[in-house]
């Protein structure tokens, strides 16, 4: 029972992964002892913060564009040239693009979608060789999914292709999860809300005191929080758990 949240020395692929939540998760991985890749469309604050969490453990920068299929067959050949198995990917990656209904663009979709959702199921679908390796019935391999409280609720702002995709995510992380299941592959996602990200640097700066104050816990998340629930999914901890998506938003989505 001491060891149920364990994640030393698994290695653990986790895009989206130089700032953000993506950040947060990579910083939680490292400081417990796990083996972590992180991929990000820029190069330059993928290998800042490889560099600087490499003081703490392991952590190496491997910068790609995951929305194109050569991004995806990028990253499996050379983690494959660095690795032999993986023991858990975490597809955070993500975007976001805000227009009035009447004036929203086609190129906005499909950046949202490309990002948010072909990219993750395709570089599953490259890594499963990886994957199968490190998965056996006592020690599941896991691939976890970042979702939003935007897929489950409507959001407010005109977010359309985000929404869309993360309600998509959900459904994925499902399907995959019962296709998997057989092969002691494990497959849950997250649904944030409010994080301090890039992505939400606006809205916190314009509504930040409202999302706080409606929120249940009168608050917005932190690092310890989307961690210790990315954590939880990829330990023996959650060695019964697929198919699950797991809120980390304050209670905001449930009420």
């Amino acid at each position: 029972m001491k060891n149920l949240f364990n994640v030393e020395g698994k290695v653990v692929l986790i895009t989206g992964g130089s700032r953000g939540i993506g950040e947060m998760i990579a910083t939680g991985f490292v400081e417990n002892g796990a083996k972590v890749y992180i991929s990000a469309r820029k190069a330059a604050p993928c290998n800042e913060l490889a560099e600087r969490l490499s003081e703490k453990g392991f952590c190496v920068s491997l910068p790609c564009d995951l929305s194109t299929t050569e991004g995806v067959n990028w990253m499996a050949e050379e983690l494959g040239k660095r690795e032999e198995k993986l023991d858990v990917l975490i597809n955070n990656a993500g975007a976001a693009w805000g227009e009035p209904i009447d004036d929203y663009s086609e190129k906005g979709w499909d950046k949202v979608f490309n990002i948010n959702l072909k990219g993750p199921f395709f570089l599953v679908q490259k890594l499963l060789p990886m994957l199968r390796k490190a998965a056996s019935e006592g020690a599941p391999a896991r691939i976890v999914n970042t979702a939003s409280v935007n897929g489950i609720e409507p959001p407010a702002l005109e977010t359309y292709a985000y929404s869309s995709s993360k309600a998509g995510m959900i459904m994925l992380t499902r399907h995959l999860a019962k296709r998997l299941a057989p092969e002691h592959i494990l497959v849950n996602c997250i649904a944030p809300g409010p994080f301090p990200s890039q992505m939400m640097k606006e809205t916190l700066e314009t509504m930040g005191d409202a999302i706080r104050a409606s929120n249940p816990l009168g608050r917005i998340g932190e690092p310890e929080d989307i961690a210790g629930v990315a954590i939880f999914l990829s330990s023996r901890a959650s060695g019964y758990t697929t198919g699950a998506c797991i809120p980390c938003d304050g209670g905001s989505a449930e009420v």
